[in-house]
């Protein structure tokens, strides 16, 4: 059996070894993107003060600062946790799909539990701007949906975010194929337009285990 981390991958190798595709229109993702969620004074004020920080020094902040002083706390508003699911931040995520062990830490995951995560229906990762990186920032997160398709009972279209500096984009992965959205920049306007697609999460989230349960 073939060992392989997640920061190894990128998507011709994915392509490639799983037969996957990437396609420029996807149901599932227009969904997500134009979802009915809604942005109240509380929340577009607490979004307002962690962007006024990342824009004085987002551009120069490290991966550890980006995630805690903006993502987080972005996601964190979102009102993600609950009785049923959780925001997990840098968990072991491993699976084996044919033959090959698909491994790694996820930045983020919102997966169901409340102290562990169980299954997982969303990944995140960060990438820092540096030549000692391996891999590539979709890359990297798209192997890590592959991992948590496998665990999902259902086999249901999986959801995934790659983060470079202050640009956010979103992907859908769905059977063999995957979509990769338009660019949102964390620093302008399009953060209300993140904001509602980390909110539409729980929606989604919810829907797949009320689904599955009535199974």
């Amino acid at each position: 059996m073939k060992s392989m981390t997640f920061k190894h991958w990128d998507l011709d190798k994915l392509d490639e070894t799983f037969q996957l595709k990437q396609v420029w229109q996807s149901d599932v993702l227009d969904q997500w993107e134009n979802n009915q969620q809604t942005v109240d004074d509380f929340e577009k004020k607490s979004i307002l003060n962690i962007q006024a920080s990342l824009i004085r020094g987002g551009r120069a902040w490290n991966e550890t600062e980006l995630e805690n002083k903006f993502i987080s706390p972005l996601i964190m508003i979102a009102d993600i946790d609950d009785e049923q699911m959780g925001y997990f931040l840098e968990r072991p995520l491993s699976v084996v799909i044919n033959d090959i062990e698909l491994s790694g830490i996820v930045d983020g995951m919102i997966a169901t539990g409340i102290r562990n995560p169980q299954v997982p229906y969303f990944c995140l990762h960060e990438y820092k701007r540096s030549i000692e990186h391996q891999g590539t920032p979709d890359g990297q997160v798209l192997a890590a949906m592959l991992a948590t398709r496998a665990l999902n009972p259902n086999h249901r279209p999986v959801y995934g975010l790659f983060v470079v500096g202050l640009i956010w984009n979103f992907i859908i992965l769905d059977k063999n194929n995957y979509c990769i959205s338009r660019e949102y920049v964390a620093s302008n306007e399009d953060v209300f337009a993140i904001f509602k697609m980390l909110k539409e999460l729980k929606q989604l989230v919810q829907i797949e285990l009320i689904e599955y349960s009535n199974k």
